[in-house]
């Protein structure tokens, strides 16, 4: 098998929650340029739109169409399905990336803020999931599964609460969650795994990432010193939803240029 072929999603269908910015953004341009006809679904629909338009004018065999989709309630987790059922017949990789954070420092924490922020990225993911199992399910094959990708942040794997603590909190339970429905959807031909990103520029990360300036800050705490690029997510997920990750489920890929690793200072540095 060539090295395209690993990679290679001629003749699949995808969706990508919050695919309009962000990581979101990032993963719907590499399935696309994969081959792969990719459905792009926010809260804002022109925003998604304006990109599955950009998408469809790149040089590639895929194509992208655009659309509103609300994972924040029941209601809207439904209407999205309706539509993805009207869109499609098939569907044969979910890409659950819709997220809010909140921030606050701790004393001063509002309640609503676990509400909302765990609806959205926990509840959503699995509801959602839950919903498209029957089209995900059809669509998987003994060698060629399904694949759920979801997203995760390297704060829920280690303590780094930097005021977002219902955001941290709720990125520990995705990738939990992860796990657990890999193992329940394995035998039905249906992979689940997750990634872990650190900082990336995306809406939600502006307040660090907007300029250079900023990006280079941040990239200084950052072990491999930078901030993430579009390239990094693409990698890992063409990695996990092409023929190269049709044995890989229950991962947690730590995208985050070794924040996940990092730990204190070694306890015998000063006797040494």
């Amino acid at each position: 098998m060539t090295p395209e072929a690993l990679f290679a999603l001629h003749g699949k269908t995808a969706l990508v929650t919050g695919g309009a910015t962000g990581i979101g953004r990032m993963a719907a341009e590499a399935l696309v340029r994969a081959g792969a006809r990719v459905l792009i679904a926010s809260r804002k629909g022109d925003a998604c739109e304006a990109v599955a338009k950009e998408l469809n004018a790149l040089e590639t065999s895929g194509s992208a169409e655009g659309f509103a989709g609300d994972v924040g309630s029941e209601a809207g987790i439904d209407a999205l399905v309706d539509e993805v059922n009207n869109r499609t017949e098939t569907l044969d990789i979910l890409m659950n990336n819709s997220g809010v954070t909140w921030g606050a420092p701790m004393g001063q924490f509002p309640y609503d803020a676990w509400e909302k922020v765990m609806s959205v990225n926990v509840a959503g993911v699995f509801d959602l999931t839950q919903k498209l199992l029957p089209k995900l399910i059809a669509s998987g094959k003994p060698g060629d599964p399904s694949r759920v990708v979801n997203v995760g942040s390297v704060m829920g794997e280690i303590p780094m609460g930097d005021g977002a603590y219902s955001y941290s909190a709720s990125k520990s339970a995705v990738m939990h969650l992860s796990k657990i429905m890999a193992k329940e959807l394995a035998g039905h031909n249906v992979t689940v795994n997750a990634l872990a990103p650190g900082p990336f520029v995306s809406r939600m990360t502006a307040f660090a990432t907007a300029d250079a300036e900023k990006r280079e800050k941040i990239g200084e705490d950052v072990p491999l010193g930078r901030v993430g690029e579009p390239e990094d997510i693409a990698g890992c997920v063409l990695f996990l939803c092409g023929k190269g990750g049709s044995y890989v489920t229950g991962a947690i890929l730590p995208v985050s240029g070794g924040i996940n690793v990092m730990s204190g200072r070694n306890i015998f540095e000063k006797a040494i």
